[in-house]
């Protein structure tokens, strides 16, 4: 079994691709009005609209309501990132940190509320673990 994507859904697919076609940097690849992936070498961010709910079942996905999932990307370099972001990100959860697991990671919203984490393993063992 491989991880493909993970997909959010939205009220507006468009500003939520924009926002992270600029995050990112990757452009988005469109399927169509209603669904487009941001596609990174391991896996993609899928952005579907409501009106795609039905299809899979009615009823079954609210937009703007996630709480408990944050959306990670590795970046070669957490904190030059930030320095991108700022002034585009507009709720920032923390500032570059450090985490124990030996990750420096910054945690903002996107404009849904979703939770993004962009990291850079900064030990040893975090470098070892990620390395490309």
């Amino acid at each position: 079994m491989d991880f493909v994507s993970i997909r959010i859904i939205t009220g507006d697919v468009a500003r939520l691709v924009e926002f992270y076609e600029k995050a990112t940097g990757v452009a988005a690849v469109w399927g169509n009005e209603d669904f487009a992936e941001i596609r990174t070498s391991g896996g993609a961010l899928a952005i579907a609209g409501t009106r795609t709910v039905p299809l899979f079942a009615p009823g079954s996905c609210r937009p703007a309501d996630n709480h408990s999932v944050i959306l990670e990307f590795l970046v070669d370099d957490v904190d030059r990132v930030h320095g991108n972001l700022t002034g585009f990100v507009a709720d920032f959860v923390n500032e570059p940190t450090t985490m124990p697991w030996g990750n420096r990671s910054l945690l903002f919203r996107d404009p849904d509320g979703n939770l993004v984490n962009f990291f850079t393993p900064v030990t040893p063992a975090a470098m070892e673990k990620f390395a490309r």
